[in-house]
């Protein structure tokens, strides 16, 4: 029996092409996880299937091919670029006499390593307990396992069942803890809903640079780097948008094709932001061959965390890696922004990202002169309660000329509460 390893630093690569769009992985991605997991990679082993193998996932020739090169690099673990089964795992563990992980494992050390608040690294513990339940047995070869009733149960067995109950404790213990800080979080997102400060959320593929954008914005000083998940835990800031005011901008976590479910509902307490945001900012890598795949990817897991149906402004980040492509905003038929072209890194198009933000958060703002007759001064006096007025002036009858700007939350709310339409003083 082999000697445990724990993480290990020296890798040896896996990538197998499958026909089937939906099984392809792409190699460069891996090399960049590897990198953002601190591992050195020593070779790469490449080929094809039609279908994964039953047993080893990659055949045994194949097998044999990977464990030989091993021997020869003197390799601490393999890593798949797939996902692979527990019963897969433990097979090539004893093909290739050393520690086997697939992508799925990889992504969660990486997430492990790029927490920082508490709400962060308990839901990336969460994530990993769920994973590792589902391959508890194979840390027990060493151990019988005898099947059946009383008497015949081995030592192994008896062991699997004791951390199996551990397991379902520290999960059980790690979800009311996260239930406490989701229902804070919840009560800050009721505090800005109260006083109507839109929220902008950043969305995107990882390594899109959405910290950097979101940094250069905000002038803060949030982490980023050209590594994936660099940023794991949200971020909020204030940021002013001109004829809008305060606007709330939220910085979350990268997505990544086939982004392990476990991670997914760990976090979505994180992707509420995204969830109920007033806007996504979809932030596109417009430099990376596969953009398209990518946009597709990331529109996949908003699905998935129910927010698909948020208004959306695609950002095209990195034209300074373009020929030839200048800032610029693209609109609909109707003259609406859809599409902003930009670079984060040399900071040039991004007034016209406010610019596109103000345009599509003007639509919830109510924004009129006012003509109201002086015997409707209540309604002048609830208008400046709301902090709503612009510019007042009167004319030759001596009513009112009232430029008023405020939600349209708040307008609504206003006629509710004045009891009449209100909506015949606007100037047309």
């Amino acid at each position: 029996m082999f000697d445990r390893y724990e993480a290990g630093e020296q890798a040896v690569l896996v990538h197998i092409d499958f026909p089937n769009e939906g099984d392809r992985e792409d190699l460069r991605e891996l090399e960049m996880l590897v990198s953002s997991a601190g591992v050195s990679s020593l070779a790469i082993v490449q080929g094809s299937r039609q279908a994964p193998h039953a047993k080893l996932f990659v055949g045994t020739g194949k097998a044999e091919e990977i464990a030989e090169i091993v021997k020869i690099h003197n390799a601490d673990v393999v890593i798949f670029n797939h996902q692979l089964s527990p019963s897969q795992e433990r097979n090539l563990e004893r093909v290739c006499q050393c520690r086997v992980l697939d992508r799925t494992t990889l992504i969660l050390d990486i997430f492990a390593q790029r927490a920082r608040t508490h709400e962060g690294k308990l839901q990336v513990e969460l994530a990993q307990l769920r994973h590792i339940s589902t391959r508890l047995i194979r840390g027990w070869t060493h151990l019988e396992r005898q099947k059946g009733g009383i008497g015949l149960r081995g030592p192994g067995e008896t062991q699997l069942e004791t951390d199996r109950r551990l397991l379902r404790e520290r999960i059980k213990s790690i979800r009311k803890r996260l239930e406490k800080v989701a229902t804070v979080r919840e009560q800050g997102r009721r505090a800005r809903s109260r006083n109507e400060v839109p929220t902008v959320s950043l969305v995107g593929y990882t390594n899109a640079g959405k910290s950097t954008l979101f940094n250069l914005i905000t002038n803060s000083d949030v982490y980023a780097a050209d590594q994936l998940f660099a940023t794991l835990d949200p971020t909020l800031r204030k940021l002013q948008i001109d004829d809008i005011g305060p606007v709330i901008l939220a910085d979350t976590v990268g997505f990544i094709r086939h982004l392990p479910h476990d991670l997914v509902a760990a976090f979505k307490a994180t992707l509420t932001e995204t969830r109920e945001a007033d806007l996504q900012i979809h932030v596109v890598d417009v430099a990376d061959s596969r953009r398209k795949e990518n946009i597709e990817e990331v529109q996949s897991v908003l699905k998935e965390i129910e927010a698909d149906d948020i208004p959306q402004l695609l950002v095209y980040n990195k034209i300074d890696l373009l020929e030839d492509v200048r800032p610029r905003i693209d609109r609909n038929d109707e003259g609406q922004p859809i599409r902003v072209w930009l670079s984060a890194h040399s900071g040039v198009g991004t007034e016209l990202l406010s610019q596109a933000i103000s345009e599509l958060l003007a639509k919830k703002i109510f924004n009129h002169t006012l003509c109201i007759p002086p015997a409707f001064g209540r309604l002048r006096g609830a208008l400046f309660n709301l902090n709503a007025v612009q510019q007042e002036d009167y004319d030759e009858r001596g009513n009112w000329l009232i430029r008023v700007r405020l939600p349209e939350v708040d307008w609504e709310r206003l006629k509710k509460e004045q009891g009449m339409d209100i909506e015949k003083f606007i100037e047309t």
